[in-house]
């Protein structure tokens, strides 16, 4: 059996890629401070949550005898609620997250790989269940999730997505950029299946300010397509408006479906992406 060199060095290049992926992430998410955060629902679990006043209905074995030795009334201790949840991300796959305006900026793509898996790890260290929103990589739990995940973020891949589990949670990570309606399908009909969830937009400071002036040549990242103008200023108006278009859509799809929708630049601190996305996504509970 002979092996196949193409394979094995596309194999060798991955793995090359894929331990300073999670040991990025993992650092990402260790700048994180959280503290000890529960579920804080009532439920099954072994955290204490808080008293309550004793209710007639509850059994003897539940009053907690000392605290209510204190006071005139029985009371019954109340656990967080611990039961794991899955949660599902999907990252642009697309060439427009390949962009990055300046050599010191990191490409869209790659923030929304390293802050997916952060969080990623964030949740796994909390119990959840984590996955792609496509068949690329199942929900599982700890390490063998997150290489999973880590392993299909990095392979090219054009997957649709897949039905998301009743009652979880998604993050997709996008531009946010191009055609919209496969995004719109899949969140609506998520929705329809009590998925909340986070559309976290990604940009490049040069998307959001376009501060082009006089001849420029613009070029998409595929190459296919290309628009020469002698007044790039000019476009500015028409582009801004189309982008807050872009937003308002988005704003207003994650209104009617319960989800939420965020903004993040590339450049700005990854950290404060990071935790504002666990506290959104957290909040879904």
């Amino acid at each position: 059996m002979t092996s196949n060199p193409t394979l094995r060095s596309r194999a060798e290049a991955l793995a090359e890629r894929l331990p300073p992926l999670l040991a990025h992430a993992r650092h990402l998410a260790a700048s994180v401070e959280l503290g000890e955060h529960g579920r804080r629902k009532p439920g099954q679990g072994d955290a204490f949550w808080q008293f309550r006043p004793a209710q007639p209905g509850d059994p003897a074995h539940r009053i907690d005898w000392r605290r209510s030795a204190r006071s005139d009334h029985h009371y019954v201790q109340e656990k967080e609620w611990q039961a794991a949840q899955s949660v599902l991300f999907w990252v642009n796959p697309s060439r427009s997250m390949d962009f990055a305006s300046t050599s010191d900026l990191a490409k869209k793509g790659e923030v929304a790989r390293l802050i997916a898996m952060a969080l990623a790890v964030l949740l796994v260290r909390g119990g959840e269940r984590v996955g792609l929103a496509t068949s690329a990589a199942p929900t599982g739990r700890g390490e063998l999730a997150l290489s999973r995940m880590a392993t299909a973020l990095l392979t090219p891949q054009e997957a649709e997505f897949t039905d998301l589990p009743a009652r979880s949670r998604a993050v997709f990570l996008s531009d946010f950029l191009g055609d919209t309606a496969s995004v719109t399908r899949a969140v609506t009909r998520a929705a329809d299946r009590g998925v909340t969830g986070v559309l976290f937009q990604i940009l490049d400071p040069v998307e959001e300010g376009f501060p082009f002036h006089g001849r420029m040549i613009f070029e998409d990242m595929s190459g296919r397509l290309e628009h020469d103008t002698t007044e790039a200023h000019d476009l500015r108006d028409r582009y801004l408006h189309r982008l807050a278009a872009r937003k308002s859509e988005l704003a207003d799809l994650a209104r009617r479906t319960g989800w939420q929708f965020h903004t993040h630049h590339s450049g700005e601190a990854d950290s404060a992406a990071l935790l504002w996305l666990f506290h959104a996504i957290e909040g879904h509970r």
